[in-house]
Formats: structure tokens, C-alpha cells, sequence
């Protein structure tokens, strides 16, 4: 545990890599892709925070088709334009996209694609907060933190489609 700020994370395995959630006090603050590594056990900083079981519960619904919308309590840092754009990604159906002029539109300001575009990227709550379903305007799939194909991976599970097995 980060001693003056009160966090705690933990690790966990998904079907797009190992995952850290961290939180604070007001909610979860990030959730980092680690690569993917094979864990053998859940890690927790604190394993009976239920905040962090709560994460990693709706996670594991939304991995398995189960959840389309989180209810966590979220606290991710950053500016008032980038929390505008967050709350507009949160709005964005399960299994739909649109472009980072949409989103720009969506939140007053039509011409700021590229804005939204490093909003996009600087969300620390990647999956909770679905930038994964922000597109190209010529409807392509550009830039992600996790990488294109962890992009395409949970585009595919929103839409229903799986990998060939």
C-alpha cells in the first residue's frame, strides 16, 4: 500500500491480459494493463477491501458477457475537459462506437477531435470508462493504450463475437 494517498490494487487475470485496479478513497482510480503474463493468484494490497472485490466481480461479468454497465464508484484524475470527455465515453451504448467528433460534439466543443482524442488517451480507467469505442471518423480503429488488439478484443465481446477457438 502507497502510504499517504490510502491505495490499494490489486491484480487480477482477464481475457485481455493481467490487470491492475487501483483505488482510493472516493473509488477506483485506475485500472492498468500489465501485458500478458499468467498470474497464478489474485494479488490484493488490502483482499478484503470490497471496493476492489466489487471491481474485479464486474469485471469478471463484464469479461463474461454478463454486465454491460458498471456501477462502481469511479475517482480518476484529471482536467475538467477530461472529465467531460470521460462522462461522454460512459454514455456511449455497450456494443456501439462513435468518432472522436461525436464525442467532441457530445461535449460542446465539435472541433476538438484531437482534445478528445488525448482525453482518450490520458483515461486511467480504461474498459470502466469505454475509450475502447471511439473510432476513426472513416469508422477505422485507431489508437489505444492497451493496444489495438485488446481495442479489437472488447469491441468483438461487446458485439457478441468471439476469437476462433
Amino acid at each position: 500500500m502507497l502510504v499517504g494517498r490510502n491505495e490499494s490494487y490489486c491484480i487480477c487475470a482477464s481475457p485481455v491480459g493481467v490487470l491492475k485496479i487501483e483505488r482510493v478513497e472516493q473509488g477506483i482510480s485506475a485500472v492498468r494493463f500489465l501485458g500478458e503474463n499468467t498470474i497464478s493468484e489474485m494479488e490484493y494490497t488490502d483482499p478484503m477491501h470490497p471496493l476492489l472485490q466489487q471491481a474485479v466481480r464486474e469485471l469478471g461479468e463484464y469479461f463474461s458477457g454478463r454486465r454491460q454497465v458498471f456501477t462502481l464508484p469511479l475517482a480518476p484524475e484529471g482536467t475538467p475537459f477530461q472529465h467531460r470527455v470521460w462522462e461522454a465515453l460512459r454514455k456511449i451504448p455497450y456494443g456501439s462506437t462513435c468518432s472522436y467528433g461525436e464525442v467532441a460534439a457530445a461535449v460542446g466543443n465539435p472541433k476538438a477531435s484531437r482534445a478528445v482524442g488525448m482525453a482518450n488517451n490520458r483515461n486511467p480507467l480504461p474498459v470502466l470508462i469505454p475509450c475502447h469505442r471511439v473510432i476513426g471518423a472513416d469508422g477505422g480503429l485507431v489508437g489505444y493504450g492497451g493496444g489495438l488488439d485488446i481495442k479489437k478484443k472488447l469491441l468483438a465481446l461487446e458485439r457478441g463475437k468471439t476469437r476462433e477457438r
